[in-house]
């Protein structure tokens, strides 16, 4: 919270001392790309399928539930056709550094509310890239159905490409310089935004392909020495990321939008675990878990306000509407946060009783 204030006050909308929030928002990508890749080391393959195949059916449902919720939010305030289904788009995906960021990494991680928790949000990160994707071919005026199907296909042949690197080339280099921890290091942080790069490439996400390259590496005996080493420099890109959603957000509309993007936020953080733990039952998942998950993921998502940036360039929503979806994001990042750690156990839980490291 205090790096999201300190970065509306320093951005380009407060004292104006931090201008160029694209390029700040750039390196805070960086943050988002090495927590994927430390969540995939933690994620072992053979379990994945499982996950995915069960977190299929909540990820659509809950997806269009909350796309319906923002076009008819936006509808009720007079927005456009084409932003209203801007800001239901937006409203479909949880954070996947909040959620993550709050997960007690020795407890959770390891078991099936975290394996769970991480496959829906790797598969609303699909979902997002296909809107992102929709977005940008929608600002020259049609749809590549060209880039859809590449991106389908890109993610099989990620897969094969990574296994098939780590097996061959990496896991041999680690394994014959592996007392040199500085080699590691630097081995370990170049694969990770090599196969992240390489998944742009082929038109996929940073976030999915750094995700793919901790698979590659999770069966490895030395994945728990990279994790350390990377969780500091993690750490610190993130302070960078809540920094730059601090610096973006414009201050001289806060008068207009802020009744109705309180509104949203509470509309967001009471209707999210509702769903979640609703979907969640229905997939035969207990009472208690169903919960935890549904708050755990009860906020916007960071690729929510991608999605505003890049209609907002595009001309296919105005300042306002993207203001809205902002101001909306920040409101439930602090709300969802707060009542994560005062409920449910966290590594920066307020209580010793909910403390998990």
């Amino acid at each position: 919270v205090a790096y999201i204030v300190l970065g509306t006050i320093l951005g380009p909308f407060g004292l104006g001392l931090v201008q160029d929030v694209a390029r700040l928002s750039q390196a805070a990508e960086i943050g988002i790309i090495l927590l994927l890749f430390l969540l995939g080391r933690d994620m072992q393959p053979k379990h994945l399928g499982a996950v995915l195949s069960k977190a299929v059916f909540i990820t659509l449902i809950s997806s269009l539930a909350f796309a319906l919720l923002g076009f008819g939010f936006g509808w009720a305030l007079g927005f456009s056709l084409t932003e209203n289904l801007v800001i239901g788009a937006a409203l479909m995906f949880s954070s996947t550094i909040i959620s993550i960021k709050l997960l007690p990494t020795t407890v959770l991680h390891h078991r099936h509310a975290g394996e769970l928790m991480i496959g829906l949000l790797l598969l609303q990160d699909f979902l997002a890239i296909f809107v992102l994707l929709l977005l940008m071919s929608g600002a020259s005026g049609s749809i590549s159905w060209m880039m859809m199907g590449r991106a389908l296909v890109a993610l099989p042949l990620l897969l094969g490409i990574a296994y098939a690197l780590t097996r061959w080339v990496l896991l041999p280099i680690l394994a014959r310089f592996d007392r040199v921890q500085e080699f590691i290091f630097l081995v370990a942080l170049g694969w990770c935004l090599g196969i992240a790069e390489l998944a742009k490439f082929i038109g996929l996400s940073l976030e999915i392909g750094a995700f793919i390259a901790g698979i590659a590496l999770a069966t490895s005996p030395i994945s728990q020495f990279i994790a350390l080493s990377l969780r500091p420099l993690r750490d610190f890109f993130l302070i960078v990321f809540f920094f730059s959603v601090g610096a973006g957000f414009n201050l001289g509309l806060v008068d207009d939008i802020a009744v109705p993007a309180i509104l949203l936020a509470l509309a967001i953080i009471g209707l999210k675990p509702l769903v979640f733990s609703f979907l969640a039952r229905r997939r035969s998942e207990t009472s208690e878990l169903s919960w935890d998950i549904g708050f755990r993921l009860g906020q916007i998502s960071e690729f929510s306000l991608l999605i505003v940036f890049l209609a907002r360039d595009s001309a296919l929503i105005g300042e306002r509407a993207a203001t809205l979806v902002q101001a909306a994001a920040i409101l439930t990042f602090v709300i969802s946060s707060y009542i994560v750690i005062l409920n449910f156990p966290s590594p920066i839980a307020i209580s010793d009783r909910l403390r998990r490291d």
